[in-house]
């Protein structure tokens, strides 16, 4: 077995080394005889070289040839690939797949034109998704595929023998993902033929290349006809004519197009067009003469230039609108150009806009600038060390609404022509100016001028230094220069006048571990006192138990507290816990000179658990744990390990070096001696309740007052998901307790996976309102759940009829397949004491994939104002499919109401059908039904007093599908109105309705009478 594998592995390795040799050999021998087309082998045994009548080919041989041709496919099992006129030649039956439709090709001695990008051969077989196509010639160039003597049919994939229909052409071509046109063409209905046809065009996947017809009746019109012809010119365009006819407008015809052209010229990309000339319709009535015109154009291309980055890249739009518009319309008759290029040099990028309107003069505020042109040219940002400069320069002729602040401007009309020279710049300058240190310099300028003698402009000058001290310290200096001046012409770019000279230093530091103060002072010099911005702290406190986060804002000017806020947190959860800190031998005083103590001999004791220690330095707290405290194992006795965070500065243990601190001392300098240190344990703070968190909220603001203070105090368990939590809010402005309010979460487990029982609570007391709002939750293993709600007020309104709401309800919890949930409750009276309208409502809840089950009912109960008993809704939505041969789908809702007073109210009853559905699939055993029987129930049915209202019998609607995978005819019959229908549906195209027949008549829908 393990020969076998070898041989295997063996045999696999060869053939990756012969193919990818084959490979190097075939690349080389290709040399730019294929142009930008890339062939390699993936499978091959042989490869030879021959020179036969001047032509030299290059031989592919063995049991399975593959290649790839840039991305498409091809196997074989010989190819002969000719140098001289650059084809691969697929010798026998062979496959070509195209990677960017996925088109297959199969047939005999196809030939591959590298050059040309063309496939031909002989008694082909072309297949996509939705086409078969065989041909005793087949060529395929880029964007066509054409064929003599073929064969198509759309059934291909349904895999029944015969095909239920398809064609037979002498000539045909296709365009993918377009359209397919065959000439001479027979009609074939299971491959037997039953009509001919000069020409039968077949619409391939894109709907609005598809040809429409729509025939209709208007009152006004009269018979108006709609023709969508699509037509294609040579391989790049592809487009479609428009048709229409009015019969009583003046003219009765329009006419235009749409087309769309793929590089249709050399340095034209595409071409986008659409046009139509459209009689004018009535307006009130009256008959308006003459057309409206829709016309929208767009361009693109590129264009290679000498020395560019990249080609230039263009883009034209034309566009104009009148179809619907009023015949007062400013924008009616209008016709918009947009034209731009851009090219990209080494040393800068250049742009040429253009932005012009054709037709009536403008009477409103143009929305977007006119450019008649705009020139742009942008050098590229030069950069050197830490400067860096950015200039950009624009200049054109601009047509714009008029700026209102300019009064010049505004005596011209609405909108001004005007030329304009702008330049822009952005510098900037980085250093670090000496250690710990960053300095940044920075200029941003922009200066309009304009042909109106105006100008704007527009400056910036910023400047910063920071200093850092200790990493965690740092000083920064700001100070900045803004000023916009000037008045535009235009509206589009006016500027606000602005005059501002800011400076400040901001401060942050950390004067004690876990503490950070800032400061930041600014002030502005061309501001008056009252107007500067007040100075503003922040101060943070992280030393267990405190966590502090405060800001203060004062104005040093006006004297006056601008804004103050601040959060309290006290807790340490970890308080109870103690940490063994090891003992430290005495070290005797060292100089540079000295030989180093020898610490070996000292041992650290341990000391016992609860067991009292010698008094640890000064500086160290928490020494003495408390009674039976968690304790954090320690260390093995022979190897101590230092204190974490012990607050005491540890000494360096080090034998012959010196503290890094003295590196630099004289010879003279000497290290203090250290007393020695027995162990201990300690804590991480004094906080006497590692469970209990504190936290408290406020503020002030100088235009509201003061903000709510609010006190919160938590107590978790040693479940972390255990806790009680009880707060009260104060308004410190009037004086008064807002609200109060208390918050309950536990858990009861068993194990470490589920939590059996879990338990959520809430209370809120607003005391100004007497409002009362909770809910209660229990939950078992996150499956099934009680819960409770109510929203009350204590001292509701002597005209009120109930104090508010009170909910129960019991079910699963969501998200599950199949849910349940049953709620009882309503409004509730707490000076009755009782339910004033209470109402029990249900609802189930099935899914299965394809299948869904939603049942809800509400049931009135009987309460102090509601005397009876009574169904009030009910909802069935079901979509169940039993197997591949049956279903049921369908909505009934029932509803039941009211009126007038007890006991002589009426009860009004409705069942509304929106439909049901019943459908049974007809076919062979094993087989996907070919047919389907529906029958549908669509009807609403009303009852007053239990006396029906429209006593008319069921009117079902019966339906027949007949699906042959590449067709289907459906026929309805609406037995209600009398009504049935016939419509057929092909592939590519909704039902297309062929006749109704009513108690009327026959109606065809190409020929619909409003």
């Amino acid at each position: 077995m393990k020969g076998t594998t070898r041989s295997r592995l063996g045999r696999r390795a060869t053939r990756r080394a012969r193919s990818a040799a084959l490979t190097l050999a075939l690349l080389g021998l290709l040399g730019s005889a294929a142009g930008a087309r890339t062939v390699r082998i993936v499978t091959a045994d042989t490869l030879e070289l021959r020179n036969i009548d001047d032509q030299e080919l290059v031989v592919i041989g063995g049991e399975l040839v593959e290649l790839r041709v840039d991305d498409d496919v091809v196997r074989a099992t010989r190819v002969e690939f000719n140098r001289t006129r650059r084809t691969l030649t697929l010798v026998g039956r062979a496959t070509y797949r195209s990677a960017k439709d996925g088109q297959v090709m199969t047939g005999e001695n196809l030939v591959v034109d590298l050059g040309a990008e063309q496939v031909s051969g002989e008694d082909v077989l072309m297949s996509d998704a939705d086409l078969e196509i065989r041909g005793a010639e087949i060529e395929r160039i880029p964007g066509q595929l054409r064929a003599t003597g073929g064969y198509f049919t759309t059934c291909a994939r349904c895999g029944r023998t015969p095909n239920d229909y398809a064609f037979r052409s002498k000539r045909l071509i296709m365009y993918p993902g377009d359209r397919l046109v065959a000439y001479e063409a027979q009609l074939l209905i299971a491959d037997a033929p039953v009509l001919y046809l000069p020409v039968v065009v077949i619409p391939l996947n894109d709907a609005e290349r598809q040809p429409r017809l729509v025939i209709g009746q208007g009152a006004e019109d009269g018979l108006t006809i709609e023709a969508d012809l699509p037509f294609s010119i040579g391989s790049t365009t592809l487009g479609t004519t428009l048709l229409r006819y009015y019969a009583n407008r003046n003219p009765s015809v329009g006419y235009g197009v749409s087309l769309r052209s793929y590089a249709p010229l050399p340095y034209v990309d595409r071409v986008n067009l659409y046009t139509l000339v459209n009689p004018r319709p009535f307006l009130n009535g009256a008959q308006q003469v003459g057309d409206d015109v829709d016309l929208t154009l767009g361009v693109t291309g590129r264009v290679p230039l000498e020395s560019a980055l990249r080609p230039l890249e263009y883009s034209l739009n034309v566009s104009r609108r009148d179809i619907g518009l009023y015949a007062s319309s400013p924008d009616r008759g209008v016709t918009n150009v947009t034209f731009g290029a851009k090219v990209d040099y080494p040393l800068f990028t250049a742009e040429l806009n253009y932005v012009d309107r054709y037709g009536p003069e403008a009477t409103t505020p143009l929305s977007t600038p006119l450019r008649t042109p705009e020139v742009i040219v942008d050098p590229k940002v030069y950069t050197r060390g830490g400067l860096s400069a950015d200039f950009r320069f624009s200049a054109g002729r601009y047509t714009a609404q008029s700026n209102p602040l300019s009064p010049s401007s505004t005596a011209q009309g609405v909108n001004i022509t005007s030329t304009r020279l702008e330049e822009s710049h952005s510098l900037a300058f980085t250093a670090q100016p000496w250690k710990d240190a960053d300095l940044s310099l920075t200029n941003t300028y922009t200066g309009r001028f304009y042909g109106t003698g105006a100008r704007t402009v527009q400056l910036n000058l910023a400047a910063q230094l920071t200093q850092r001290f200790n990493t965690t310290n740092t000083v920064q200096l700001s100070s900045g220069y803004t000023r916009n001046e000037g008045t535009s012409p235009f509206a589009f770019d006016a500027v606000s006048r602005l005059l501002s000279a800011p400076i400040g230093v901001t401060l942050s530091t950390v004067p004690v571990k876990d503490v950070r103060f800032g400061v930041q002072y600014r002030r502005d010099l061309f501001l008056v006192g009252d107007q500067q911005p007040a100075t503003s702290f922040t101060l943070d406190v992280t030393r267990v138990p405190v966590n502090l986060n405060s800001q203060l804002a004062y104005n040093f000017i006006t004297k006056e507290l601008e804004s103050a806020s601040y959060t309290l947190t006290l807790s340490d959860p970890q308080s109870d816990v103690l940490t063994y800190v090891p003992a430290q031998p005495a070290r005797p005083a060292v100089t540079p000179t000295d030989p180093a103590p020898d610490t070996t001999a000292s041992t650290p004791t341990v000391p016992e658990t609860g067991a009292t220690t010698d008094t640890p330095p000064a500086g160290d707290v928490d020494d003495l744990p408390p009674v039976n405290p968690p304790v954090s194992t320690p260390p093995d006795a022979a190897t101590p390990t230092p204190a974490e965070d012990s607050g005491t500065p540890e000494p360096a243990s080090v034998v012959g070096q010196v503290p890094a601190a003295q590196a630099s001392d004289p010879p003279s300098a000497i290290t203090s001696a250290q007393p020695a240190r027995a162990a201990y344990y300690r804590r991480s703070s004094r906080w006497p309740a590692p469970d209990l968190t504190l936290t408290f909220t406020g503020g002030y603001a100088r235009a509201t007052g003061y903000a709510p203070f609010t006190a919160r105090a938590t107590v978790t368990g040693d479940v972390r998901t255990n806790s009680f939590s009880v707060y009260a809010t104060q308004n410190i402005q009037e004086q008064h307790l807002d609200e109060v309010g208390v918050t309950v979460n536990a858990a009861l487990t068993r194990d470490t996976v589920l939590n059996p029982l879990t338990l959520s609570a809430s209370e809120r007391l607003y005391t100004v309102t007497g409002r009362v709002v909770g809910n209660v939750a229990v939950t078992w293993r996150n499956r099934y759940q009680f819960s409770t709600t109510h929203d009350l007020v204590l001292n509701r309104e002597p005209t009120a009829t109930d104090s508010g709401t009170v909910n129960f309800s019991v079910g699963t919890v969501g998200g599950s397949a199949t849910s349940w949930q049953a709620t009882y409750g309503g409004p509730y009276d707490l000076v009755r004491g009782g339910f004033t309208r209470p109402t029990l409502s249900g609802s189930l809840s099935a899914t299965q994939p394809g299948n869904r089950l939603a049942l809800n009912a509400v049931l009135n109960v009987a309460g102090l104002d509601q005397p009876r008993t009574e169904l009030a809704r009910a909802d069935a939505d079901v979509v169940w499919q039993f197997g591949s041969r049956a279903a049921i789908s369908g909505r009934a809702v029932y509803t039941s109401s009211r009126t007038g007073t007890y006991p002589a109210d009426a009860r009004s009853e409705t069942l509304q059908l929106s439909p049901v559905r019943a459908t049974v699939g007809i076919g062979r055993k094993g087989e996907q039904p070919g047919a389907y029987v529906t029958v549908g129930l669509s009807q609403t049915f009303s009852w007053l007093d239990g006396v029906r209202q429209n006593p008319t019998p069921l009117a079902p609607v019966i339906g027949l599908t007949i699906d042959r995978c590449c067709w289907a005819l459906q026929a309805e019959a609406d037995l209600g109105l009398g009504r049935y229908r016939l419509a057929v549906g092909l592939p590519g195209q909704d039902a297309y309705p062929l006749f109704d027949l009513t108690g009327t008549g026959v109606e065809v829908p190409l020929l619909n009478t409003p």
